[in-house]
């Protein structure tokens, strides 16, 4: 990410002089994809991609912010009617608003940002603009006195009561807490979270991005969130403790198999086999056994696919280049129905892997798919 050019824009496009450079990474999920909902883990980590934002007071109760990428620029007051047009700007209103609602006295600022995450690669560019202001403004104007899970649930407040995107906690949570060289296993139940050492030495990360996005994914994903329901309502009739899938093992699905339906067997099926993955992949990665890693890669794109159905033709043919040229893990990341896949590739076998998945994705589609190569790095922070 560019710091100086960050400020060559703040300066040219405000008073000429400069304020305080913050930071917030994009972030990966290594592996436990649609398990957030059922009370299970996610395994993210943060990435070297991110925003970065120039930040001032101004004397004024006027928010003044420019973005950079869009070369566009929106004035917004704090209070609640003052909401901009703008859906970027929305992001940072909404996060004033409820640092505002834990009573921080946010006040008026310039403001000027960019990033570098993708967009639309699934790696939650949103969460890392949400995620900066939070830690901003409660530097700025709140003496640190939000503590970080807060920041994180500010971000998702922001999606939820500003941008109208009911979203989980993993984005927000993995771009505040992101850490150098370790992925976080996080509780979708208690939220309680423990770092794990990612040192893949020989290997690398990368993305291979479908650049398609289909249109059903909203409406097919609150179907799978009712089938998981549904399946939950089933076994607790004989098992009445059970709140969540999380609760449950492939006996008790068994059990239930009478009552449900064949679609909301495999959907939950699915669900109870990535929830045990994510605890095989943290023990595999502190035994540096990243061929574990990467069947259990290969597993979970399997039950995306076939169990939970929300890959599609693109991400399955990605999937199948990289067990082709030998790639030692790969699956669909995010939600489905598009976006990217992300590939544990050993580094002698990248290139190649590179090359030709590129030739032969072009040859099947009439298009290139974007690679991002990613590392793992840290989480919010005042770069000055």
């Amino acid at each position: 990410m560019d710091t100086e050019y960050v400020r060559s824009r703040f300066i040219k496009h405000f008073d000429g002089t400069t304020g305080f450079l913050y930071a917030s990474p994009g972030r990966i999920n290594l592996i436990g994809e649609h398990t957030d909902y059922n009370g299970g883990f996610v395994f993210p980590g943060a990435v070297d991609k991110g925003m970065i934002a120039e930040i001032k007071p101004n004397g004024t109760d006027k928010v003044k912010a420019y973005s950079i990428d869009l070369k566009d620029y929106v004035e917004f007051g704090l209070n609640e009617e003052d909401a901009p047009r703008a859906s970027w700007a929305r992001y940072i209103f909404g996060v004033c608003r409820e640092m505002i609602k834990r009573g921080v006295d946010v006040k008026g600022f310039n403001t000027a940002f960019a990033g570098d995450v993708p967009l639309g690669a699934g790696m939650s560019s949103s969460a890392a603009l949400e995620s900066t202001y939070a830690f901003a403004l409660n530097e700025l104007f709140g003496e640190n006195k939000i503590d970080k899970f807060e920041l994180a649930k500010v971000g998702q407040a922001t999606e939820h009561n500003y941008c109208g995107v009911n979203c989980g906690i993993m984005d927000q949570f993995a771009s505040v807490f992101g850490k150098a060289g370790s992925l976080i296993r996080l509780d979708c139940r208690s939220l309680e979270y423990q770092y794990f050492p990612f040192h893949p030495e020989g290997y690398r990360l990368v993305l291979m991005d479908s650049v398609v996005k289909h249109e059903l994914a909203s409406s097919a994903y609150n179907k799978r969130r009712q089938s998981c329901e549904a399946a939950v309502a089933a076994i607790q009739k004989k098992h009445p403790h059970v709140e969540f899938l999380r609760d449950c093992t492939m006996t008790m699905l068994e059990e239930a198999k009478a009552d449900i339906s064949a679609e909301d067997y495999m959907r939950a099926e699915y669900v109870i086999e990535e929830i045990q993955r994510v605890l095989e992949v943290c023990e595999a990665l502190e035994k540096d056994d990243y061929e574990t890693v990467g069947k259990k890669m290969y597993e979970t794109h399997h039950g995306m696919s076939k169990l939970y159905e929300v890959s599609c033709e693109e991400l399955d043919f990605l999937n199948d280049c990289a067990k082709e040229y030998g790639v030692t893990g790969s699956r669909v990341m995010g939600g489905g129905f598009g976006g990217c896949t992300i590939n544990l590739v050993k580094d002698e076998l990248y290139d190649n892997f590179v090359e030709k998945t590129k030739a032969a994705f072009k040859a099947k589609f009439g298009r290139s798919p974007k690679v991002y190569d990613v590392v793992i790095g840290d989480g919010s922070r005042r770069l000055e």
